[in-house]
């Protein structure tokens, strides 16, 4: 039996696991159960692919989205391994010879979706094959405290009971809060101490957030200028909004297409494989996007528009940098699409209970935004782990001059202490602030000592109340009408005895781009022309981290081309021929 270092090598062209891959896979051979938490990019497939290369039987690998399933089919085979899927897009004269493969040992990667496993008929037919495992992708869509919830996931553990074969199961997720693992465990049967989690740190991602920019769609300009021939994925929360992105971008000559549940599936489907293939630039995108997307290479994430909550921002987010090369995540951040998801809750059919979880999200996001911390150090404090400044972000690298704004404070203070802490951001905004609508004197503000008192915009004190509520000065309690209250850090100041500084925004810089850009443009005109003829993404032949590799070190041999991380025996096989002749042509 060959062990999993010798595969990892041999077939996927890699010298050394990544944290965690070794512990997951070693206790799934081993017959646990067993849930990985580990980042977009952190490699969660190879815990389950290398077992079911290991294992005579077959691996059930369950996953939300039919995309997804054809993206890791078609990188199996660039690896040699035989791999199917069976979902609502398989003909049915197909279904029976697949089941067949499978059985003969000709199959060992069986992709399946959590609805079709939902099926009895299915079950029975799953009762012929040998399966040792059963993989659930996505896993965290099985919990109603995660932000994918989908109720299939909630039978899955039925069905894996009735398989005769008595699997093991591999939960997998990069999104999970320490809830949110807790639910995954009860829901299939996994011991805590069982959990491999990883930091959600992601070293490669440089975190940026503007607050309140004027121009948002100018700027996005900007930084898609910045990466030229570089592939990216704005999000947007509405249609409107991504058709009016879509067409301000168009106009500048960028490839470009708007992606949104309102479009057919087949438009769809041509948009999501004009962006593997990169004859698209950028994808515009409501949150319809992104679950499906396996493109390793893409360099730069934007959000237009506020989250709505920490979990599906970070996977959206971990879109970029799959590959583990430098990348971009910015989030333009405006109070206004706040209120407008606060409308979505409110308006929604959600229990209470499961509303008052979404307004508590919501708050997080608006934290993130007006935080002075690292940002990585608060998305990975969110999921329960702690991690040093990443000192790239742009709180880290921002060093503007911090501004003394104590005396904004202790009057956005004693405006809330006068008002007896009934009212939320708006009003207090409104009083200080000296307005004069009919609100101000129902409610008796404009008889205050401190009303007027701070004589700058309403959208200025909003945006100091919201750092100020990020940093522990002031709370907001409550959850569909949140009133503002003083935190015992916030009367130290109004008390005199701690300052407030507050650092003026930066913009974030670019993305540095490669030394050896030549030669690499050079290898990825070889990679296109080679996946033009196989009609594959050219990410899945070679990684832009591994062409980066041979660029770097020209190496001039096949055994020194083996050394390369990403080519394995398969590749070398199929490509190493090719690099090499790149390589030499360069350098001649």
């Amino acid at each position: 039996m060959q062990m999993p270092q010798q595969i990892l090598k041999q077939v996927f062209g890699y010298s050394n696991f990544r944290p965690g891959q070794e512990k997951v896979i070693s206790l799934v051979l081993n017959k646990q159960n067993t849930l990985a938490v580990m980042p977009t990019g952190g490699g969660k497939s190879i815990c389950y692919q290398i077992p079911a290369l290991i294992q005579p039987g077959v691996t059930l690998v369950v996953s939300p989205l039919i995309s997804l399933m054809k993206d890791q089919i078609d990188s199996l085979r660039q690896n040699g391994i035989v791999a199917a899927a069976l979902n609502s897009s398989t003909p049915q004269e197909e279904v029976n010879p697949i089941l067949r493969q499978a059985y003969q040992g000709k199959i060992k990667l069986l992709y399946v979706t959590p609805e079709r496993l939902a099926m009895d008929y299915f079950r029975y037919q799953l009762n012929f094959l040998d399966i040792d495992l059963v993989a659930v992708d996505e896993a965290h869509c099985i919990s109603q405290w995660g932000h994918d919830f989908r109720p299939a996931y909630r039978q899955l553990l039925d069905g894996i009971k009735v398989l005769k074969s008595k699997p093991s199961i591999l939960a997998l997720t990069a999104t999970a809060t320490p809830r949110v693992q807790k639910d995954i465990a009860e829901q299939l049967d996994i011991p805590t101490q069982n959990f491999v989690i990883t930091s959600f740190a992601r070293s490669n991602l440089k975190f940026s957030v503007l607050n309140s920019i004027k121009n948002t769609n100018a700027y996005m300009l900007q930084i898609i200028r910045a990466h030229p021939n570089q592939a990216g994925i704005i999000y947007s929360n509405t249609r409107k909004k991504v058709e009016e992105i879509n067409e301000y971008l168009k106009r500048y000559d960028i490839k470009l297409a708007a992606y949104h549940a309102g479009l057919s599936n087949s438009l769809r489907e041509e948009i999501q494989d004009d962006f593997q293939f990169n004859r698209l630039q950028v994808i515009v995108a409501t949150n319809a996007f992104g679950m499906g997307i396996d493109k390793s290479n893409v360099r730069f994430v934007i959000h237009a528009n506020s989250a709505s909550n920490i979990e599906s921002y970070y996977q959206e987010a971990g879109r970029a940098g799959r590959d583990g090369e430098e990348s971009e995540v910015i989030l333009i951040y405006h109070p206004g699409d706040v209120r407008q998801y606060r409308w979505f809750i409110d308006e929604s059919d959600a229990s209470d209970e499961y509303k008052k979880l979404q307004y508590e999200k919501l708050q997080k996001v608006t934290n993130y935004a007006n935080t002075d911390q690292c940002l990585q150090q608060f998305i990975v404090r969110y999921f329960g782990q702690d991690c040093d400044a990443c000192q790239k972000c742009s709180n880290c690298l921002n060093e503007n001059k911090k501004v003394d704004v104590t005396d904004y404070v202790k009057k956005i203070i004693s405006m809330i202490y006068e008002l007896d802490g009934r009212f939320g951001k708006s009003v207090v905004a409104q009083a200080v602030s000296g307005s004069t609508n009919q609100r101000m004197k129902e409610i008796g503000a404009n008889k205050l000592e401190h009303f007027g008192s701070l004589k700058i915009s309403q959208k200025e004190i909003m945006s100091i109340i919201d750092f100020l509520i990020a940093n522990n000065f002031l709370e907001s309690i409550g959850d569909q009408y949140p009133v503002i209250h003083v935190t015992n850090r916030g009367w130290d100041v109004l008390d005199g005895k701690v300052k407030v500084l507050k650092k003026e925004a930066k913009k974030p810089r670019q993305v540095a781009i490669s030394d050896n850009l030549d030669l690499f443009d050079d290898l990825r005109q070889m990679r296109l022309e080679l996946a033009r003829k196989q009609k594959v993404p050219a990410f899945m032949i070679l990684s832009d981290k591994t062409l980066h590799e041979v660029a770097a070190k020209k190496p001039d041999s096949r055994e020194k081309l083996l050394e390369i991380s990403g080519i394995g025996r398969e590749k070398m096989r199929r490509y190493g021929k090719k690099i090499l002749q790149t390589v030499t042509g360069f350098q001649k």
